[in-house]
């Protein structure tokens, strides 16, 4: 049975950095989201995302493409990010997502409890903010208020009742090095993988 090992964290949690490692180095094929918000400069369509505008979007959820969605009213106006049916390769191998504890919870649902992995990337709030910010002022043109509006917004969506409903109860601390991170994710799928060969 191959399986969705699925990343889960706040923003600047470290999260992108874990997935595209799980990705490269454990050879686990990438799910690539849909989004509406507009590319960050160091993005590359088809990459992180899959990069729509809301009319693609609408047409792909009349034609039940769409597994689960979320839309986010920022300060910039709403930006939906999705997963579709099309993005996952269940039959070619382990995949690898990346996304939001109720994303993670549709996912799950769609592809069943046993397929589902979360891997939960915990930074503490003062680091977290700072990589935030830093993250930011390498923009072209920094969205400080969007940034501010995520990090709070954050405190709720991954409070510890919500993780806990969500049976999440294994976290990687990212407060160090990120290589430090990785390798303890990385001998976690490992196991999990040995497991099942």
């Amino acid at each position: 049975m191959n399986r969705i090992f699925y990343i889960i964290g706040k923003s600047a949690s470290g999260k992108d950095t874990m997935y595209s490692r799980i990705v490269a180095e454990l050879g686990l094929l990438p799910i690539v989201l849909y989004t509406t918000r507009p590319v960050r400069n160091s993005e590359q369509e088809g990459v992180e995302y899959h990069f729509v505008d809301n009319e693609r979007f609408r047409l792909m959820q009349e034609s039940g493409k769409v597994i689960e969605s979320r839309t986010y009213h920022t300060c910039h106006g709403d930006w939906t990010y999705c997963t579709a049916a099309d993005s996952i390769s269940l039959d070619k191998g382990d995949c690898a997502g990346i996304g939001t504890v109720e994303s993670f919870l549709r996912l799950r649902e769609y592809c069943g409890k046993d397929v589902v992995v979360p891997i939960y990337v915990e930074v503490n709030d003062d680091i977290r903010f700072l990589r935030a910010v830093e993250r930011e002022k390498k923009q072209s043109q920094p969205k400080y208020a969007e940034l501010c509006r995520r990090f709070l917004a954050d405190n709720e969506d991954f409070s510890d009742e919500k993780l806990a409903e969500a049976g999440i109860d294994i976290r990687f601390e990212n407060n160090g090095t990120a290589d430090e991170c990785f390798c303890r994710i990385k001998k976690y799928i490992s196991e999990l993988r040995e497991d099942i060969d």
